[in-house]
C-alpha cells in the first residue's frame, strides 16, 4: 500500500525554496474522494474500528492495517458530492494532507509536501518560514508527522509479529447487489480467531503487555462495519439494498 496514494507532486520542503510558502487549511476532502483504503496505526484503531472495517493489506515491508473507505476502485464511500467527510473519526493518514513524511539521504525524517495542492499559496494562509525558521504552523505539522511516523514504524513490526504468529487468514469480501452486480476486494486478510484462541500462555501474555491484544480485538470488532459500508455503497448504487459475505 503506497504512502503517496493522493499526493499528486511530493517534494522535500526547502527552507530557501519554500521561504515565502504558506499554507491553509483545506476546506474539502476531494483530493481523497478517488480512495477505498487508507493506512492506519496502531494508535488509532480503537477510534477508527467505530467507524470503518479495519483489515490487513499487502505492503512493501509485511502487513499493513488498513481501514476500508469503499468497496469499488476508486471510490471513497465517506466523501460525499460536496468534499465532506461522512464520519466523526478522520484517519491520521488523509489529515495529515498536505504534509507527508519521507526519508533523506542518511534515513533520517523529512517533511514533504504535496506541491499541487491547492492548500499551498504566496498570498494566503499561515506562514511555514520566518527568517529562515520554521513558524508554529510548520512545526505543528512536524510533531504530527514524527508522531505519525513513529507510530507508523510501531504498526509495521505489529503486522509482521501477527504474520509470524501466523494469525492471519485471507478474507477475500463480496459485496452484491439485488441487480446482480457484484464488487469484490481481493488480497485482504483478517485475524483468524479460532488461531488466536490456540496461541500459548507466554504468546498471549507477550501481545497482552505489548498492546497487541486490545489492538487485534478493535481489528475484530470493526469488522462488524462492513455491513454499513455495504448500505452506503447500495445508497450510491441504482440497484438498491447490497448484502456483504467474505
Amino acid at each position: 500500500m503506497s504512502e503517496m496514494i493522493f499526493y499528486e507532486r511530493v517534494v522535500a520542503l526547502n527552507d530557501n525554496i519554500h521561504a515565502r510558502l504558506k499554507v491553509r487549511p483545506a476546506t474539502s476532502f476531494a483530493y481523497a474522494a478517488r480512495t477505498n483504503s487508507v493506512p492506519v496505526v496502531a494508535s488509532e484503531f480503537f477510534e477508527a474500528a467505530r467507524e470503518y472495517p479495519i483489515i490487513f493489506a499487502r505492503g512493501e515491508n509485511g502487513p499493513v492495517p488498513a481501514a476500508l473507505l469503499g468497496l469499488r476502485e476508486a471510490e471513497n464511500l465517506y466523501v460525499d458530492s460536496e468534499g465532506k467527510w461522512d464520519a466523526r473519526y478522520v484517519p491520521a493518514f488523509v489529515r495529515r494532507y498536505p504534509f507527508v513524511p519521507g526519508k533523506g539521504a542518511q534515513g533520517e525524517l523529512l517533511v514533504c509536501i504535496d506541491e499541487a495542492s491547492q492548500c499551498f499559496g504566496t498570498e494566503e494562509g499561515e506562514a511555514l518560514f520566518a527568517d529562515g525558521k520554521p513558524t508554529a504552523q510548520l512545526e505543528h505539522a512536524m510533531k504530527f508527522l514524527s508522531e505519525f511516523h513513529q507510530s507508523a514504524t510501531a504498526t509495521e513490526l505489529m503486522g509482521r509479529r501477527l504474520q509470524e504468529l501466523g494469525l492471519l487468514r485471507q478474507a477475500d469480501s463480496v459485496a452484491q447487489l439485488i441487480d446482480g452486480s457484484q464488487f469484490r476486494l481481493n488480497g485482504l486478510n483478517v485475524v483468524d480467531e479460532a488461531k488466536l484462541r490456540a496461541l500459548d500462555r507466554d504468546t498471549v501474555q507477550e501481545l497482552f503487555a505489548n498492546g497487541t491484544l486490545a489492538v487485534v480485538y478493535a481489528h475484530l470488532m470493526s469488522l462488524g462495519n462492513l455491513g454499513a459500508l455495504v448500505d452506503r455503497l447500495s445508497r450510491r448504487s441504482p440497484g438498491g439494498r447490497a448484502a456483504a459475505r467474505s
